[in-house]
């Protein structure tokens, strides 16, 4: 089959973002909407990334749903949905550069302190996944930004690689489906994205599959500060993006 130039983009683009979300469970969205959106147009790119990234959570749960932590994942989605709505309101505003760049500053400064203080202190339950679910909903809602949240909560949960990769698909799948099918609902699924869809799903396949044995190789005491140092190159990303707003 013969491949536009475009295309091969655009594939290129999918295996290293879905390539990245597979082994450390999130970060694709970050790298994949800028990208694609010079690539297609951000008409296209944002329910094509949707469409992608529910396939890839419920590629990693058909074979992992074992070890999702589920009494962190649901109260981390209901809070999320509860906080979206929230942040919907906050989408009206004129301060999303500003309250992106805030967001890209905590990101950094918790993740810098983590590598150099490792004696971070730890969450032993899950009474606050309330409050970082909410606060994902928010900035889910209103900057398209519910991961960062989500992956903080977890290193201070302490979470072991193979339940911290698998308990983010457990909170992504329902977060991500309802924006998916919303994003249906508003006209956005064109033959051109579905074609696109379908075009990229070998390739999405191929690279959850190399993800996840990239996470299981990673060894078990280096896997909090692969997350920390990848935490701070999607706060750089985040505020180089937030100056352009």
């Amino acid at each position: 089959m013969h491949l536009e130039p475009s295309t091969i983009i655009v594939l290129a683009i999918v295996f290293l973002s879905t390539l990245t979300r597979s082994t450390f469970g999130f970060g694709d969205a970050l790298i994949a909407m800028p990208l694609l959106t010079m690539a297609v147009g951000i008409q296209a790119a944002t329910p094509l990334v949707a469409l992608i990234a529910s396939t890839i959570a419920i590629t990693i749960l058909a074979r992992n749903w074992r070890r999702v932590n589920v009494a962190s994942a649901w109260r981390l989605v209901v809070s999320s949905l509860l906080g979206i709505p929230i942040g919907l309101v906050f989408l009206k505003g004129t301060y999303d550069g500003v309250v992106t760049a805030l967001l890209a500053l905590l990101i950094v400064s918790f993740s810098l302190y983590s590598l150099l203080r490792p004696r971070l202190f730890v969450l032993t339950d899950d009474k606050l996944a309330y409050v970082f679910g909410l606060l994902a909903g928010i900035l889910g809602g209103a900057y398209n930004t519910n991961g960062p949240p989500v992956v903080i909560y977890g290193t201070l949960r302490k979470w072991p690689a193979e339940n911290f990769r698998a308990t983010l698909q457990g909170y992504f799948f329902p977060t991500g489906l309802f924006i998916t099918l919303s994003h249906g609902l508003a006209g956005l699924w064109t033959p051109g994205v579905l074609r696109s869809y379908t075009i990229c799903l070998p390739v999405v396949l191929l690279a959850v599959l190399l993800g996840s044995r990239l996470n299981q190789s990673i060894p078990k005491g280096k896997f909090d500060r692969y997350v920390h140092v990848f935490l701070i190159v999607i706060g750089v990303m985040l505020f180089i993006d937030s100056v352009r707003m």
